[in-house]
């Protein structure tokens, strides 16, 4: 019998109890995580840095904050750093206060969870498959004309994998300033799009001060362990609230230096790049082949599928993948989304070429 039950990319000790697979035999294409690791310089570096840890780190994470300026073009100040983007979500609802936050999805539920906890409402506003999941602006600003006081997204979307470019974003940035609306945006996974330049929303920081950018290492860098997120915004008032409210060195001496290496790394950050827009266009075409899948255009290191065949369901996916080891994400958790969906990263050749072969063997 199949488990009645779902998994999240990180869930691997669940999976190694309910299928009896080691978790070190799982290769995860739900965790969206860069298939090379760690960066090439931090593995041969990050050791020769081990006495940091004897001294506590700069309490303003000044030369950290330098790196990260320099690798995403804005100001120093602009920059404040985090134990994770998740902290700096829970620092900034816990400063704005959202009464009504208006969440694009569907999407990663920890956005609803934060705007719970700081005592606010949140309401969805539904990509829709009919627009291949890609934001209708005219629709999402009459939403935002009611009583919304925060907007949430995330761009690229997980798991969607559309994205919002810049252009829109600034036409979206207007509407919010009228209507006093601050926007929220995670940009996660934007380093693995094709043209990131036209998508990120940073340069927008510089003339909008209602809009927040988080950042982090987890999933281009492959590093959720060590914890590090930043956010980038223009209004530094809003910064030095959220610098007052958080305690004092939650990033680690370590973490802070690793952090530093990886941003200069540009033999990693270039490899991974053309990893990444290489896999997402053969696999894409292959998944394309089978008229028992459907996928949507993909921009950031995942593809969501549509099953079309009657008979198939998430679950039957995520069964006949993990039975293989393989690990694919069941999408049907995700408001908005039915059982009919999964997404997938795109990882090394010859593991989506495993993963492409159980797939279509699932669906004879």
């Amino acid at each position: 019998m199949k488990p009645k039950e779902h998994f999240h990319g990180s869930d691997l000790e669940k999976i190694e109890k309910v299928y009896g697979i080691r978790k070190e035999d799982i290769i995860s294409f739900s965790a969206n995580v860069n298939p090379l690791g760690v960066s090439f310089r931090l593995r041969e570096t990050l050791t020769k840095h081990i006495d940091s840890i004897t001294s506590y780190p700069d309490r303003e994470y000044t030369s950290l904050r330098q790196c990260i300026a320099n690798y995403v073009h804005t100001d120093v100040n602009n920059i404040v750093v985090g134990n994770g983007s998740t902290e700096l979500i829970s620092l900034f609802i816990q400063i704005t206060h959202p009464k009504k936050a208006l969440i694009i999805g569907p999407t990663y539920s920890e956005y609803e969870r934060e705007v719970s906890l700081g005592g606010g409402r949140s309401h969805y506003f539904s990509l829709t498959e009919a627009r291949e999941f890609e934001l209708d602006t005219d629709s999402l600003t009459e939403e935002l004309s009611h009583d919304v006081d925060l907007l949430i997204l995330c761009n690229p979307n997980n798991p969607t994998s559309s994205v919002i470019k810049r252009r829109q974003m600034r036409e979206i940035l207007d509407f919010c300033k009228r209507k006093s609306i601050t926007v929220l945006v995670d940009e996660t996974y934007v380093e693995f799009t094709e043209s990131s330049d036209e998508v990120t929303a940073i340069p927008l920081t510089e003339y909008y001060n209602n809009i927040i950018i988080l950042r982090g290492i987890s999933k281009f860098f492959a590093a959720p362990g060590l914890r590090l997120g930043y956010a980038v915004c223009g209004n530094h008032d809003l910064l030095k609230e959220i610098n007052q409210k958080k305690n004092p060195w939650t990033i680690n001496s370590l973490a802070a230096i690793a952090g530093e290496i990886m941003f200069t790394d540009e033999k990693y950050i270039a490899e991974t790049k053309k990893l990444i827009s290489t896999e997402r266009k053969r696999v894409c075409e292959a998944l394309d082949r089978n008229p028992n899948f459907k996928t949507f255009h993909a921009h950031a290191n995942f593809v969501l599928v549509k099953i079309l065949n009657e008979d198939i369901t998430s679950s039957d996916i995520f069964d006949a993948a993990i039975r293989k080891n393989l690990m694919i994400r069941d999408c049907s958790t995700f408001p908005f989304l039915s059982n009919k969906y999964f997404r997938l990263c795109f990882m090394l050749p010859e593991q989506n070429d495993a993963l492409l072969k159980v797939l279509e063997e699932a669906v004879k």
